[in-house]
Formats: structure tokens, sequence, C-alpha cells
């Protein structure tokens, strides 16, 4: 049973996570050079590669530090962000000197309008520092010292994703170039100026764990050490502390952004910096959240999954026009508060009755499942009145032999199996896998100007077995630590957002989750929700991408107002 739940558990819900052929990619890497896309045009940024002085050349030398600095000019909303840009692995050392690891990041900071840019190398001094913590309050993102800019570091999920998601999909200077909808251009792809970066708010450094990206296990290093729910805490915090020391940001006001998995990590490493490091934080981004595996783990003894499931169907089947008329003329918020209700209060209830619902009461539910999902009663009937998401991606628009996304729902796909009752693959994930790895690979050499020839994993299977640790009830869950993170730290704020197309990490499991983290009421204030009407990945959708870059403004914002 124990070996079941963990297959059950990996399978399901591991997020944005896939089995890539390593070995034939990192051979076929090896021999295939260099691509550069002739016809990628930069209309509105400058770039300017400078070299290191002796200084940065001669602290390289004693760290093993691998470091390419850059400056870029960036025109966006009738704005200029003058930035540095600076990537590289640093080596994650115990405190015998050995080397662990080689962790990859990319981090971008602000260079203030009124100062001249410094060496690559320079850094504030303590009295600039003090100053600059003194102004905090009146100075605004893009004016304060370097010292004191809000800092915020950001990574993806999988187990095994790369940065690379939240780096060109929505908070880095550059983005992926998607139609208004969210879908790709064709290849050869490109990278656009990013309207929506971040980057007018606060200075980013995207992680990639080991195992992901360009990030290793040193030479003769198991990568065992690194791929568990602790062990990846573990090694995250390390780098956060020790980047925090070597760029001199301890006093800046700090944030962890996580999407999908990154969330789990995110409310692991909240509590860790404080209690290992002393980092405390000003607040915490989770995107398409999973804090409770419980609440996504439909099967036999856990009912619960089910009716938090319904809401996200109801959502998907309005957006492809598969509901009752009177339902599909409704606003999609008012449509989702009635379908939320009766999950809570009928469904779920009919359900923890299991044999024992009478029959009349099994047709009836039946009934109002399959209208607000759009799914035949007597498919719902002989479903036993359990519908598990990936049935759902087969069955809603099976009438025209297609799937829809598992990360979002609005995108189909034609099904190759129909008869198959599992999704053959998820046309939500496949179509950005291109884009975002062509994409990266050619921005980091010709515009960061950093080499290296290891594959870039984006999505990586090196991770697996990833150690989910006991569990204790058999599901992971790591809404407590979130929750004792804000006890300690009361001036804590979490921004939660989610999006209603999302069939992986569904939006009302994130709200039952917020709702029964047994917060003391003042705390309870500081979670934010959010929600968008697009997928997992949220920013692929242009409005709620700049929805989503305008609430995490307004949410730094706050969280630095005292």
């Amino acid at each position: 049973m124990k070996v079941l739940m963990r297959f059950t558990l990996i399978t399901s819900l591991v997020l944005l996570s896939v089995t890539i052929s390593l070995a034939q990619e990192e051979e076929s890497a090896r021999r295939r050079p260099p691509t550069t896309d002739p016809t990628a045009r930069v209309v509105t940024t400058r770039q300017t590669s400078r070299p290191s002085d002796k200084e940065a050349k001669e602290r390289e030398k004693q760290t093993d530090d691998k470091i390419k600095v850059t400056e870029h000019t960036l025109h966006i909303n009738n704005k200029e962000l003058r930035f540095k840009a600076t990537v590289g692995t640093l080596p994650q050392k115990d405190e015998t000197g050995s080397n662990k690891a080689d962790i990859f990041f990319v981090a971008y900071e602000l260079l203030p309008r009124d100062e001249e840019s410094k060496s690559p190398s320079s850094q504030p001094s303590s009295a600039a520092a003090g100053e600059g913590a003194k102004q905090n309050a009146a100075t605004s993102p893009t004016t304060r010292p370097a010292s004191t800019r809000p800092v915020t570091f950001v990574f993806n999920g999988g187990p095994g994703a790369a940065s690379v998601w939240l780096h060109i999909g929505t908070a880095g200077p550059k983005r992926v170039d998607l139609d208004d909808e969210g879908n790709p251009t064709g290849p050869p792809y490109r990278l656009v100026d990013n309207e929506s970066t971040w980057l007018d708010a606060t200075d980013l450094v995207f992680i990639d764990p080991v195992g992901t990206g360009y990030s290793r296990p040193a030479p003769g290093e198991k990568g065992e050490q690194f791929f568990g729910v602790t062990e990846d805490v573990k090694s995250v915090a390390s780098f956060i502390r020790l980047w925090t020391t070597r760029y001199q940001r301890w006093l800046s006001p700090k944030f962890l952004a996580g999407e999908s998995y990154g969330t789990t990590r995110a409310a692991g490493l909240s509590e860790h910096l404080l209690d290992r490091h002393g980092i405390s934080l000003n607040g915490i981004l989770l995107i398409s959240s999973v804090l409770n595996f419980q609440t996504l783990s439909p099967g036999p003894g856990n009912e619960l999954p089910y009716p938090l499931y319904v809401p996200s169907y109801a959502a998907n089947a309005w957006y492809h026009k598969k509901l009752a008329a009177d339902l599909q003329s409704q606003p999609l918020e008012k449509l989702l508060k009635e379908v939320e209700s009766w999950s809570m209060n009928e469904y779920l209830t009919a359900l923890g009755k299991g044999e024992a619902l009478p029959e009349a009461d099994t047709r009836v539910i039946a009934d109002r499942l399959s209208r607000y999902t759009g799914l035949p009663v007597d498919w719902i009937l002989k479903s036993d009145l359990r519908v598990p998401p990936n049935r759902f991606m087969k069955q809603l628009l099976s009438d025209q032999r297609k799937i829809i996304g598992r990360f979002d729902g609005r995108m189909t796909g034609l099904d190759p199996d129909p008869i198959n009752p599992d999704p053959a693959f998820d046309p939500s994930l496949s179509v950005y896998l291109g884009p975002y790895t062509a994409d990266f690979n050619h921005y980091v050499r010709t515009e960061l100007k950093y080499e290296n020839d290891l594959p870039y994993e984006v999505l990586s299977g090196r991770v697996h077995p990833w150690n989910f640790g006991p569990g204790g009830n058999g599901y992971l869950y790591v809404a407590d630590n979130l929750r004792d993170t804000m006890l300690k730290n009361p001036q804590l704020k979490v921004l939660f957002a989610s999006g209603w197309m999302d069939l992986a990490t569904a939006y009302f499991a994130t709200d039952y989750t917020i709702e029964h983290m047994d917060l003391p009421k003042p705390l309870r204030a500081s979670i934010i929700r959010k929600y968008y009407p697009a997928g997992h990945m949220m920013y692929h959708d242009a409005p709620s991408r700049r929805k989503l870059h305008d609430d995490i403004t307004d949410f730094i914002t706050s969280a630095l107002t005292r």
C-alpha cells in the first residue's frame, strides 16, 4: 500500500515533471553548434558587455564563482529601466571547504537612475547601506540604493523544473513571444521585451535547484543529498544565504516567489531561512500553489479532492461552452461561487456517506454534477460520482476527439487513443517546451554572455526518485511551516495567485488549504488571494500576465509599508 501511495503521489502530483532522455540529449547537445536566430531583433533594449576588472577576476579565482556580468536598458510603458544582469554558478561548500554542488542563477539588479553605473564588482559601503536603510520608507523601489532595494528569490517546481518558466514567462525583462491567448508562434521562436516584468518593483534572483538548469552536484557527489523535500530546502536556503552575503544584500527587504512545487519549497524555506540562517522575509508569492498534497490526490480513502476540483471543471466547461444556457450566460466568477457552495455543502456530504447514500440521492448528485461539469449523467453514474482530473481532461471534448490541458484547460489537442481513459499527453505543456528551451539557450549566450556546454534542463528526470519523506498520514503537508513562520514573523505577507482553468493545482484546493491553516485572526489579513481566468501558468494569457504584474507590484508595496 505504501508503495502504491508513493507511486500515485509522485505520478499524479509531481508538477511540471517529465522524464527526458538525458543521455541522448546530452550527446546531441555536445555535437550541435550554438544556434542564432537571424530573424530575432530587439527594438527597445540596449545591452553592453563589460569585462571584469582585476578585483573581480581575483574574487572569481578565490571563490570558484563562474560569473558573467552585463548591463542593459529596457524601455517599457514610457519608463526606462537600467539594470545589471549577473549570471553563473555559486559553489555550495560545506564548512570543510568541500564543494557539494554548483547552483546556477540569473540575477537582475536595477541600477538607480541618479547614479552612474558602477563596476560589476563594486558594492556600496556600509555607511551608504546604513543611510539607505534610513530612507527605506521614503524611497521608491526604482531609486533605493542597491543594498536596500527589495530582492525576490524566484524558482519553479516540478520537482525537476528550472526557473526558466517564471524567468522568461512573466518575471524577467524578456519573455517568450506568445499571442494574447498564450499560444506560441511556430519555430524558430523568439524573445520579446517584457512589458510586465517584475523588475520595476523588485530585484530578481532566479534559482535553478540542483539537477535543473545548469545546476549539478559536484564531481563525486551524489544527487540524493539534494533530491528530497528537506534536502532541497536546505540546499536552496544555503544558496540564498550565500548570495545575500556575497552581494551585500542583508539589509534588503526579501521575498520568495515559487510556482507549483516551488510553493511547497517556499513554505519550507520560509521557516528554515528564519530558524537556521536568521533571514526574515517580508513576503512570499505563491503561484499555483500546493501546500497540502491530500487536496490534490483523489483516490480510494481520500474523497476530499473530488469536490475541490469541481469548480475548476465548471470553469473549463464554461470556457468550452459545454454548460446549459442559463449557466453559460452567467459571469464566470458568479458561476464559480454557486459551484463552490454546492461542492462543499452537498457533494462532499454525499461522498462522505459512501454506499449508504440512497439511490435517489445518488441520481440527484449525478444530475447536478453533470450540470456543472458538462459531462453525461450516465458516465458520472458509471464513475460512482467521482471524477478525477485526468478523466475530465479526456471526457469533456470526447465528442470532438480532443483532450484539454492539465496545466491550462483552455488548450486542446487531438486525442490519439480515445479508448484509453488517460490522456496521451498534456497539450498545455508540450507546446511550450520548444519555445522555452530554444529561447533561453539563445538568450543566455547571446545577451547574458554565459557559456556552458551542458544541456540546460528545463524539465528534468534527474531528480527522481524524489524523497517526499514519511508524510505522516501519507500526504506531504507544508502549510504548517508557513503558518509557523507567520507566527514567528507576524509582519510577513503572503500572496496566493491561482488560475481558474488550472487542473494541476485546483484553485479551490488552495482556498481550502488556506482556510484550514489554523491562523490566529490577526494574521489572516496578511494573506491575499488573487484569481485569473487562465491556467497553471496564468501569465501565458496576456491580460492575466498584466494583472499578475499589477497584483505583485501592489503586494510588494504593501509588504514594505510600515
